[in-house]
Formats: C-alpha cells, structure tokens, sequence
C-alpha cells in the first residue's frame, strides 16, 4: 500500500515541473493532486506513525510561504475585498498548499534522482517546443530567430522559467556524472545546454541579468580544475549572450547614439516611481492589491502620467518588491523577504556539503530563489499564476528531498574516539536517557557528581565509565575537572538535562570519520511543557563536541566557555541536541532565579558594573525581542512565549542583581542595621 502511493507522488512530481511550460493547467493540476494527497497522509498521521520529525528548515519555510498569503489578505480586507484584490489573493492562497505538499514528498521519500528527472523532462518539453514551432515554419530557423520565442506564452514568462529549468537540467547532469552515470549524465548536460541556448531566443533581458549568478551556483559543484577554467568561461558566456540578444543589442545602440533608454525600460521606470509614490504614501498599509490598479487609472486619466501604461502595467508594477511595498506596505515587504531570502539561506548552507545529492539539491534550490530574485527586478512574478505555482512546487519539492537526502547521507563510522562528560547535582530523573543517549556516539563517559542526596549516582554507576563525586567549585571549573578526566580523541560535554537524537548521533559519527573542523556547535531542541521548541532559545547552538588537545573551560561560575585554540575552525551541526530545561513551571522559576543571580555575582566578580535601574529594564526588553521575533520564538505558540517572557525576566534579574552589588548600595547600612 505505502508503494502505492509513493510512486504516484513521484510521478505527479515530475509531469508537473516537467509539464509547466507546456500547459500551466498540467503544473496547476499535479500540484492540486500532490497537495490533496499531503492532506489524506496528513489526516491518517501516516508520516508522524512512521517516525517522522518535523525538520525545523521545513517550519520555517512553511512560516514564509503562509506570511505572504497572511499579508495579501489583510491587504484586501484593508482595501475593502475589492474584485481585483480578490483576483490577486486567489493567486498567492496557491501558497497555502506549501505544507501539503511537504508532508506528501517527506512521506514518499521524494530524492535527487525524482527532482532532477522533472528538470530533464522539462528540458526535453522545451527542445520539443522548440521542434514544433520550427516543423510549423517549413524548417525555417531564420524566420523563427527573427522573433521573439515564447513557445506558445508570454515570452518573458517562457525565457526566465526555460532558463532556470536549463540550469536544473545541467546541475542533475553534473550530480549523474558525480554518481558515475555517464551516459544520462552526458544527455542531461546536453539537453540543459540545448534549453539555455532556447531560453534565449525569448529574447528577455532579465535573463541576461540572472545568467551570470545561475552560473556561478553551478562551479561549487565543479573540481578544483574545472573551477579556474569556469572563472575565465562565466564571462564568456555572458558576454556572448549579451551580443546575440538583439533587443539587448538595440537598447545600447538606443542610447549611445540617441541618449535615450529603450521604450520598455522607461515605461517601467514610470511604473516603478508611481509605485514608490504610492508606498510612500502608505509605508504601512499600502494601497491594497486592487488599489495599485485604481490608482494607475486615475493617473493615466488625470494625465500625470502615460495612456500606454493602461495597456501594459495597470496589473502589477513590473518588479516584484515594489509591486508588493505599494500594494502592502512594509509587510508587504517583509513577506516578499521571507518568500525570497528564506528559501536562499536554507538551501545555501548545504552548497559545499561533501555529500553529493546534498549539494546538487543544495545549488538547485538556491537557483529557484536568485532567479527569482532577479527575474523579479522587472517582473512581478509572484502575481503571475505560472511562476508562482512553479515556484511553490520547485521549493516544496527541492527543500523535502533535500532534507530527505541529508537524513540518509550519515553512513560512515567514526575513527575517532571521544568521552563524553557529565557534571551533576540531584538529577536522577535525568542522568539515566543522558548516558543512553551519549552511548551513541562515545566510547568513554565521566560523571563528576558534587554531592547528590539522590540516587544520581547510584544511575550513573549502571551506565558511566567513571563515576566520582566531589566539591562544588562552580560549572566551569566543575567541567574542567571533567575534561581533565578524559582519554578520548574528541569530548562530547553534555549537561544532565540534554540528550543526544539518534539522527545526530548518526551525524556526529559520520563526521568524525573524515572531520572537517576542530569543533562542532550542536544546534539546541529545547523541550518544555510537552513542545519541543524549534525558534526562539531553541535559535542557539551551544558548542559541545571538540577535539581534546589544548582546549579547557573558562572558570567562570555560570555561562562557562569552551575555549578553543585560535585558529581552530568550528562548524556546525543539523541534527538537534534535545534540552529538557526544567521540570515544571515551579522548578523553571527556581533554575532562572538561580542561574540569574550566579550571572550578578560573576559580572560583579569581572568588575561589571550597572548604575541605573534603565539598563537592566532595556536588557530585558532586548532579550524578548531577540527570543520572540528575531528568532522567530513566536512559531512555537504559546509556549515560545513563554519561554520568551521567562528569559527576559532572567536577564532583567541579572542585571538588576548586578546593581545591588554596585559599592554604593553594598557598603551603606540599612535601616535595621543602623539600629
């Protein structure tokens, strides 16, 4: 049955991006398909039955795709749900189908051979295009170069959309030819070359301004070799582009020898100043998704401005940022942000992993979002059903095999020993799923327990390699002890309360077969309340896996640092080291007060100093705005708020703690003590 309904998911998957230029209804109606599917495993919890974790790149990516939507439509309400309003937020709610359509490619599996078969027959649909236009001309390729090709649509929606699927195309010849298939690797180099040159014929400027970028993304993917010839071929290319373009062509003609822009371009730079004008006007609402139409026509009707843009541009101000800021203001802005750069920065990070499918996926992803980017500069894309649905299916599609691709990356075993540390104090509901999990990756575990009045180290012993009990001198002195202790080539120092997941164990030990840094930060799951915490405190990743030699631990009484040698480079993990912070809500208040009075004391120790109530009041304000909205702590709910509020108070403690020790207020005598 599972079988059943994964390799449908994959074959809707290729015949939509395969099919998106042939017909938009064949993209619009697999990406519906796809998406009812991810609704039926959705209702069935098929894929949390099966273990699945939701990866928090995949939140974050859902969180953009949702925000746009959220945006059009407090535009619309704000415009009073106007009809032509109404047209644009039916075009972006396609965003909505986002989730769906992760929880169906997460749930079959969806790899780099599927997203690199729909780019190929993508590639293969536009060669086909290019045949049949050229069969109706008798075989004629100068009367078919003598206009713009379009393949049957708008020519700049077929040239940006051709280009980007070219390059899709030569990045899964260049993954085929690094996995040693030869043959397909050479017809999928081949046919992305084919489309590229074809993409061309559209004659679209915009294209000529993402092909340098598209290129570039390509030579993390090339050997060391192949990398220096590209440097001195990027440039070639573009510059060989440039002159075969004729409208390119005519344009700088146009103006060196009139001093005039190109009738296109100034139109534009017309629409483009009404735009700014009217988000000026409205920096926080904007005019509304139907407004930006009304208010062109009243321009062009009271003669401010030209009668051709009533043909041209009364839909959308050609460039997707400005089209936004006046339709929905700074949200509106914010939205696109997300939309654009979120997508870029996840995919971007994996760009120069040593797995293959990985980083093949990585620079695919990352060609989605630059040339959306780019095209967007004179183009309105997001309001164009083609691009946006090719964009929501070719994200969807990319980030879930991605994540699917690295999760099945780890397979190496370590070379490298490690002893993992532990200090303790009365943590026997803890210490024991501790151990276990750091069995998964270390081969010596230390418990140093300062005196327990539990049965904490009578845990231990069942579990650890060394187990003592001894003084309290404060944490980093403590975990120095620890440290000391150890004989392994690599330490993992854990704190009681955290544990390690059986994906990054998997992780850790597939790096420390071939490790590419002296030290790793792994990336904090904190679980409280039931909810794991994906954003907000869970945005840190403490650095807990290191190579012995020359590193100790700061003596600081609480917050210790690692210190690491200079010049030792620090990457850091995926995977997540879960973080049971507290118990309770009553144990929550016992630990932040603790913990923020032992910070008073240490900056009070290191000669801090705080004259005013002011600055811990502001410190604490900085810590809920970091938490809750920098790190998106407001994705986890209520208890990102939470949580939120509780590190905030935590940091106004401790800076307030910080002012009572101040020498002023610590030598002057109270009341009773006068008496």
């Amino acid at each position: 049955m599972t079988n059943q309904i994964k390799k449908p998911i994959h074959l809707l998957f290729v015949l939509g991006v395969g099919g998106a230029l042939l017909s938009s209804s064949i993209l619009a109606g697999a990406t519906l398909l796809l998406a009812i599917t991810g609704f039926a495993i959705s209702y069935r919890k098929a894929l949390y039955q099966a273990g699945w974790d939701k990866p928090k790149e995949l939140r974050l990516l859902h969180f953009a795709f949702w925000f746009f939507v959220l945006v059009s439509a407090y535009s619309w309400a704000l415009e009073g749900f106007s009809y032509e309003g109404g047209k644009t937020l039916g075009t972006h709610a396609r965003f909505i189908l986002f989730w769906p359509l992760i929880i169906a490619f997460s749930y079959a599996r969806l790899g780099a051979n599927t997203v690199f078969a729909g780019a190929g027959l993508m590639a293969a649909s536009i060669l086909g295009l290019f045949g049949s236009a050229l069969i109706a001309n008798h075989g004629s390729l100068d009367l078919l170069l003598s206009s713009r090709f379009g393949g049957g649509i708008n020519p700049i929606s077929f040239g940006n959309i051709a280009l980007l699927s070219s390059f899709l195309t030569l990045t899964g010849g260049l993954f085929f030819y690094r996995s040693k298939r030869f043959p397909i690797a050479l017809l999928f180099i081949a046919m992305g070359a084919g489309a590229a040159a074809i993409a061309m014929l559209s004659q679209t400027r915009s294209d000529l301004i993402a092909l340098p970028f598209l290129l570039l993304l390509l030579v993390p993917l090339l050997s060391r070799n192949l990398r220096i010839v590209s440097l001195v071929a990027i440039p070639v290319v573009l510059m060989t582009a440039i002159a075969t373009n004729e409208r390119m062509s005519q344009s700088f003609e146009g103006f060196l020898q009139n001093d005039t822009l190109d009738s296109g371009i100034t139109i534009r730079m017309e629409v483009w100043g009404l735009a700014w004008h009217m988000f000026a006007e409205n920096p926080w609402t904007g005019v509304g998704l139907g407004g930006y139409t009304r208010e062109i026509e009243a321009s062009v009707a009271s003669g401010e401005s030209s009668a051709v843009l009533i043909d041209c541009c009364t839909g959308h101000a050609h460039n997707d940022l400005l089209n936004v800021a006046a339709t929905s203001g700074i949200p509106g802005i914010l939205g696109w942000t997300f939309l654009i750069f979120l997508p870029l920065a996840i995919f971007a990070r994996h760009l120069f992993s040593t797995h293959v499918a990985t980083a093949h996926l990585a620079a695919s992803g990352s060609m989605i979002s630059v040339g959306y980017l780019l095209f967007g500069l004179t183009e309105a894309t997001f309001n164009r059903t083609l691009f946006l649905t090719f964009y929501l299916l070719s994200v969807a599609g990319i980030a879930a095999a991605l994540l699917n691709e690295l999760s099945a990356s780890y397979v190496r075993q370590r070379t490298k020993t490690v002893s993992a540390t532990i200090i303790t104090m009365n943590e026997e509901d803890h210490i024991a799923d501790c151990l276990k999990s750091a069995r998964l990756v270390a081969d010596e575990i230390i418990v140093l327990d300062s005196g327990s009045t539990d049965r904490t180290v009578e845990i231990a012993k069942q579990y650890a390699d060394i187990v003592e009990v001894t003084d309290w001198p404060g944490f980093g002195v403590q975990k120095q002890r620890a440290l000391e202790k150890a004989t392994g080539d690599w330490v993992l120092s854990l704190d009681a309360d955290e544990r390690i997941t059986p994906e990054l164990g998997r992780e850790i030990n597939h790096r420390l077969a071939a490790p590419d840094a002296d030290a790793y930060k792994l990336p904090w799951a904190v679980t409280i309340y039931g909810t794991r915490l994906d954003f907000g405190r869970s945005g840190r990743a403490p650095l807990r896996l290191f190579r012995r030699e020359g590193v100790r631990f700061s003596d600081a009484l609480v917050h210790e640092r690692i210190l690491i040698p200079e010049g030792r480079k620090t990457r850091t993990l995926r995977g997540r080291l879960t973080h049971y912070t507290h118990r309770d809500f009553g144990h929550s208040l016992e630990k932040s007060a603790k913990y923020a009075w032992l910070g008073s004391l240490e900056k009070h120790r290191k000669g801090k100093k705080t004259r005013t109530m002011i600055y811990p009041t502001l410190r604490g304000l900085m810590t809920f705005v970091q938490v809750y909205f920098i790190r998106f702590g407001f994705l986890d709910g209520a208890v990102g708020y939470l949580t939120a509020v509780t590190y905030a108070q935590v940091t106004f403690n401790k800076y307030a703690g910080l002012w009572t020790l101040s020498p002023k207020r610590e030598n002057h005598p109270s009341v009773e003590e006068r008496k």
